[in-house]
């Protein structure tokens, strides 16, 4: 079974999950999301903000692909991106993070590592950019059937926890969760980055050449 992990791009957005690839809950502020839902803009505005996220700061979202299908994504950004994160209890979200806002696997790929390999592949992103940290706002009642439309657009708190985020506002629903990109990446996971780039570094010729055993030094005793 083979795992790819890639960028959101304007191409990759149509690998959303339909539901997903027409939500603007976090695009817009929940006036103008309404105001969208009404028109039936909402995939349209939902390309526009990806659009301009990627031109203006650059990647806001991974995908993981099992066997070439699209298996699970996150969507990311600076707080200023996002208007609904001003409407949470539990906002406003640290200066020096940026916010993790969706986190998705699909339900036949579950409990199969990929959530934690996509939090370790924005981790690997936002340090690259001198980002500190990614916050989160958890859902401490996911399954509760008394908010269905809230419930699909944030991911349960306990998904948080379990992939090393800790609590740094409580609340009884929407509690605010943090996790420090210093302590993100686990050993294994930086030395299998690092022997990935140092392979796709290398030519095949480098790669397939015999080492040669260096010459016996002589004895001058």
């Amino acid at each position: 079974m083979s795992r790819r992990l890639v960028s959101l791009t304007l191409d990759t957005l149509e690998d959303l999950p339909r539901s997903c690839r027409r939500c603007v809950y976090w695009e817009l502020d929940p006036v103008s999301a309404e105001r969208a839902c009404v028109a039936g803009d909402t995939a349209l505005e939902k390309e526009a903000w990806v659009s301009q996220t990627l031109l203006e700061w650059g990647s806001c979202g991974k995908l993981v692909y099992v066997d070439g299908m699209p298996a699970g994504f996150v969507m990311f950004a600076p707080p200023a991106y996002v208007p609904r994160s001003m409407a949470f209890p539990t906002s406003p979200v640290s200066a020096d993070a940026a916010l993790l806002t969706t986190a998705h696997v699909v339900p036949a790929f579950a409990d199969g590592g990929l959530g934690r390999m996509l939090v370790q592949g924005v981790a690997r992103d936002l340090t690259k950019r001198g980002i500190k940290a990614i916050e989160a706002f958890g859902d401490a009642k996911f399954g509760d059937d008394a908010d269905a439309p809230t419930r699909a657009c944030l991911a349960p708190a306990d998904f948080f926890l379990s992939v090393g985020f800790k609590t740094v506002r409580p609340h009884p629903r929407y509690p605010r969760l943090r996790l420090e990109l210093r302590t993100a990446l686990s050993w294994k996971s930086d030395v299998e980055y690092a022997l990935e780039k140092l392979l796709g570094s290398m030519s095949p010729e480098t790669l397939l050449r015999p080492v040669r055993p260096a010459p016996a030094t002589r004895s001058t005793s």
